[in-house]
């Protein structure tokens, strides 16, 4: 995470990881999860970037520093897997499912969400107080705004993926498959879960243990999300 370290200095940084995902975007397939995922997610990042910003949540050095670190760990991981490394667990689903022919593009892209709240977001908290020598208290604004675009980014993902009223109906397996799984419940339990993996950076062998297993449960929900359904 060197590199992120660095980033979050330099005055384009998020332009950086925009680029960064215009050339992953560039390079795969549209009908691949990962490519799926990327392109709302980078639509998102756009529109935001075009927004006044006085009045976003956070200050702009923590922001900055958020949003660097929480979009690193997806490209991370993406990479990880692209060098025929192991990536993390709550990744793991939707990069070793990403061409099923029996997954629809909405269950790509709320895996990937569930992924980077869950789990990215967490550490993405840690890596942001470390980086700044701050508390998780002094990044609470630029957390939220984080959660924002996330929330932002599942709203367009029912805007665009979401079948039509006529196709999905109450009968529809992904009709109650995305009503399973909340974004706002993922999003106050990752603010928890990094306050207190904060906590416990004084016990590295427990902080450990604590990430590992939030990344497990992270990837268990994701590879339900990605349950092949009927067409």
């Amino acid at each position: 995470m060197g590199q992120s370290v660095q980033l979050t200095h330099d005055p384009v940084a998020v332009d950086t990881v925009v680029a960064r995902m215009r050339d992953l975007a560039a390079t795969l397939p549209e009908r691949d999860g990962i490519a799926v995922f990327n392109r709302v997610y980078l639509g998102v990042v756009e529109t935001a970037g075009r927004r006044p910003t006085a009045h976003r949540a956070g200050g702009p050095r923590s922001r900055a520093a958020l949003e660097v670190h929480l979009a690193e760990r997806y490209l991370t991981a993406v990479d990880t897997a692209a060098e025929g490394r192991r990536a993390p667990a709550c990744w793991r689903p939707l990069l070793e499912f990403r061409r099923h022919p029996g997954l629809r593009p909405a269950q790509f892209a709320l895996a990937g969400v569930n992924a980077h709240i869950g789990h990215d977001l967490v550490l993405a908290v840690v890596d942001t107080c470390r980086t700044l020598r701050c508390e998780p208290a002094d990044v609470e604004g630029a957390f939220h705004r984080a959660g924002d675009l996330l929330l932002a980014l599942e709203e367009r993902i029912r805007e665009e993926l979401m079948p039509g009223p006529d196709l999905l109906r109450i009968a529809d397996p992904l009709t109650h498959l995305l009503g399973a799984w909340s974004l706002e419940r993922a999003r106050e339990a990752a603010w928890s879960a990094a306050r207190s993996l904060w906590a416990l950076r004084r016990l590295p062998d427990l902080a450990e243990e604590f990430a590992q297993r939030l990344d497990a449960a992270v990837g268990l929900a994701g590879r339900m999300m990605l349950t092949p359904l009927p067409a």
